[in-house]
């Protein structure tokens, strides 16, 4: 029996296979195995910070690893997983799966949710569940979607013959969502990696009719001083140098050495725990329950995401910006564009520099959240994109 929220449009023409996540029993007990096995570092005056000045500490991770064996479950991650509808498909010879609800409702509109590193469409479940909460398919006033970027869960890794960036994973869930009856129109939201991918989709692609992003990495626009700037814009500022000087090591690896350290944090379970661990840590604004994190983590190693998933850093340049930066007209959106602050994102900018990266038109602060927006403040991201949607949707459907 079909789950609610699982037909899709009629005018859908990809060819779509209902997908469940069903780890083998063999997998889950190599993992234990690992998890057990696994050496940790000897005592450091820097593993023992326990303000983690200089990364996760030995405390830490004996404590998560016992958590890991004696309490978190994969297999009641898998039932949570599974309660959502999910596909897979097949986009330029790379199979893509995807969580997807569809609504029944003609006028629905069409959101495009787009996850970065280390998340993935883990992070918008929180958020799907208030949609299947609040509505029936009947009545629900939206589609989402909910893509594994290639490289990422449940996807195919990106080509092995050819170089791959967020420019191609823009042009493959563009085909997605074509492929899914949203040929006319969609509009897309993004976090981290995400929020470049929907800017590509927003400068390259038509068919992208409205960009909605809680970060945007950048530098300074070309002209523009301080002077206007109040004191929360300025911490903003040096909260994002300061991560820059102090936090952003991991994206200098991914981005010139992927090969290294993607052998090196495919060697451990724990390894990769400590690798993307520390992000679910340090990026937040409340801390995250331990097993939500193992989740992630678990998802990253059944599904050998970690090696996989790291391209796209090849194209950033640090200190920032990384591209699409705001001073090349180039990826100005000429769209309607939407933003949505959290106080603790890695790069809290100023208003006046989001605007100069496009035709700003919905702007909302908030006063808690951090870099993973749908999955800390999953109310608030959903208020903030159908408010904005329903600002502009109007609009839209009627140049269309």
């Amino acid at each position: 029996m079909s789950l609610p929220f699982s037909t899709p449009p009629s005018e859908a023409t990809a060819s779509l296979t209902p997908f469940k996540a069903s780890i083998p029993e063999a997998r889950l007990t190599e993992l234990e195995t690992l998890i057990k096995l696994a050496r940790l570092a000897p005592p450091t005056y820097e593993n023992s910070q326990k303000d983690r000045r200089y990364g996760v500490t030995t405390e830490w991770l004996e404590t998560m690893r016992e958590k890991w064996l004696s309490s978190y479950r994969w297999k009641s991650s898998e039932d949570r997983i599974n309660s959502f509808p999910q596909f897979v498909t097949e986009v330029e010879g790379l199979t893509i799966h995807f969580v997807g609800l569809f609504s029944e409702r003609k006028d629905a509109v069409p959101l495009l949710l787009l996850h970065g590193w280390p998340g993935s469409f883990l992070e918008f479940l929180p958020m799907l569940q208030k949609f299947k909460d609040e509505y029936t398919p009947e009545t629900l006033p939206y589609h989402l979607i909910v893509p594994s970027l290639p490289g990422y869960a449940f996807s195919s890794g990106p080509p092995l013959d050819r170089d791959f960036g967020t420019g191609d994973i823009a042009r493959v869930v563009d085909q997605l969502m074509k492929g899914l009856g949203f040929g006319s129109g969609y509009i897309a939201q993004g976090g981290d990696i995400g929020s470049r991918i929907a800017r590509h989709l927003g400068a390259d692609h038509e068919s992208c009719k409205a960009v909605h992003v809680n970060v945007v990495f950048m530098g300074k626009p070309d002209g523009m001083t301080d002077e206007h700037l109040n004191a929360y814009e300025l911490e903003g500022i040096e909260k994002m140098k300061k991560f820059v000087t102090t936090g952003s090591g991991y994206a200098t690896e991914h981005g010139t050495r992927p090969s290294t350290i993607g052998h090196v944090v495919s060697t451990s379970p724990m390894a990769l725990l400590a690798w993307i661990g520390e992000k679910f840590l340090e990026w937040v604004d409340d801390p995250l329950p331990a097993d939500e994190i193992l989740e992630s983590v678990t998802l990253y190693w059944l599904t050998e995401t970690f090696p996989r998933a790291i391209y796209t850093y090849r194209q950033v340049k640090l200190p920032p910006p990384p591209i699409p930066a705001s001073n090349d007209p180039r990826w100005y959106i000429h769209k309607p564009f939407g933003f949505s602050s959290f106080p603790e994102e890695l790069a809290r900018l100023p208003r006046s520099w989001i605007e100069a990266t496009g035709d700003l038109v919905f702007w909302e602060q908030h006063e808690k959240g951090g870099h993973f927006a749908a999955l800390e403040r999953p109310e608030e991201l959903k208020a903030d994109l159908t408010e904005f949607a329903d600002q502009v949707w109007p609009g839209i459907t009627e140049k269309r």
